[in-house]
């Protein structure tokens, strides 16, 4: 078995440290062809191309006992309000037949990707702060890799289909039925998945086919496209241009659909002559519109942005926010506001126990 020599990613060169340590009295004489037998010869490019990882370690933030039972303790909380304020959302959505119409549609649709969301991620995060070897299966960081984008990848599109619902029941109501149908809101949702599915298929596969020699420790508390790309052993300089370059369209196309959207929305509003009239017709959009806000904003500071040395600790706090705290803020912000879903969340918890 031989040693792994260690890799220079800048050089693109394997290192030698025992040759550089011996000096050049240990450089076998080439001149000499029978000097060399040929066993004693190493193909790098064989041992480069396979990976012996067969385990990452998330590092967290802090190996500190106490401090890892704090975050326990608070995310637990926060995994279970969001996994139940989301189901009673989906609930309350499937009984009420005054909610079966295309918005609440899609919020059912969000709430059910916030449940899978939050589910591959939390559960192992939790696991990981009480438990001493905080490992996780190289396939088992592949798979958590591509739920996570593709789920994600499909709310910001699925967020673009409802932007265009609230641009049709603002600017052209009369027209709304017509246009915005139950069968439109189900290719919508479909096809929000499917360029989800397929986006994070393309990540996973570019990102599981690199070569992983060590380390192996993700600084990260759950697999994530930029802290695993660190821990290749190889020149990753084009991986990471074309990883940014697909997620940036990813992000951009959807965004610019919103924008546009919100652009005539707005402009119809200021159009209504009375006050009354333009505070209903903006309080139907108030809820999308902060949720845009909050998943492209996070997710831009936390992934698009340039990063530098000292922002570790910060960008481990926004994938945080952008992983746990956004899936339960969702159920929040759409139901607090919003008349109907909390007279049928009334009507659902007053009901008659059989």
């Amino acid at each position: 078995m031989y040693p792994q020599p260690e890799y220079d990613f800048i050089s693109g060169q394997t290192l030698d440290r025992e040759r550089s340590q011996l000096g050049t009295d240990t450089v076998p004489n080439t001149e000499d062809d029978d000097a060399i037998e040929p066993e004693d010869v190493v193909v790098m490019p064989e041992i480069m191309n396979q990976s012996s990882v067969k385990e990452f370690i998330f590092l967290g933030f802090s190996s500190d006992a106490e401090l890892q039972l704090l975050l326990f303790a608070l995310f637990l909380p926060i995994y279970l309000c969001t996994v139940l304020g989301n189901i009673l959302i989906s609930l309350v959505i499937t009984m009420d037949p005054v909610l079966h119409t295309p918005m609440y549609f899609f919020l059912r649709i969000l709430s059910l990707l916030e449940i899978c969301y939050i589910s591959v991620t939390i559960p192992k995060m939790l696991e990981t702060l009480r438990s001493s070897t905080k490992s996780i299966y190289f396939e088992s960081c592949g798979i958590q890799m591509f739920i996570f984008v593709s789920l994600r990848t499909a709310e910001c599109f699925l967020l673009a289909g409802m932007a265009f619902d609230c641009y049709v029941a603002t600017c052209d109501p009369l027209h709304y039925t017509t246009v915005i149908m139950m069968k439109v809101c189900a290719q919508l949702s479909a096809g929000a998945l499917c360029i989800g599915g397929v986006f994070s298929l393309g990540q996973t596969c570019v990102m599981f086919t690199l070569p992983y020699c060590g380390p192996n420790r993700i600084n990260q508390l759950f697999s994530d496209v930029l802290p695993l790309l660190k821990l290749v052993c190889t020149d990753i300089h084009a991986n990471l241009i074309a990883i940014y370059t697909a997620g940036v369209l990813v992000v951009f196309m959807p965004f610019v659909l919103v924008v546009t959207t919100y652009t005539y929305i707005i402009a119809a509003i200021l159009r209504i002559p009375s006050a009354v009239g333009r505070r209903k017709a903006f309080s139907t959009c108030a809820s999308h519109l902060l949720s845009v806000n909050l998943v492209y904003g996070t997710g831009t500071f936390a992934y698009v942005l340039p990063k530098s040395g000292h922002w570790l600790d910060s960008d481990k706090l926004l994938a945080l926010f952008y992983a746990a705290v956004l899936p339960m803020l969702n159920p929040m912000i759409y139901s607090l506001r919003n008349k109907e879903v909390k007279g049928a969340v009334k009507k659902l918890l007053s009901r008659p126990k059989v």
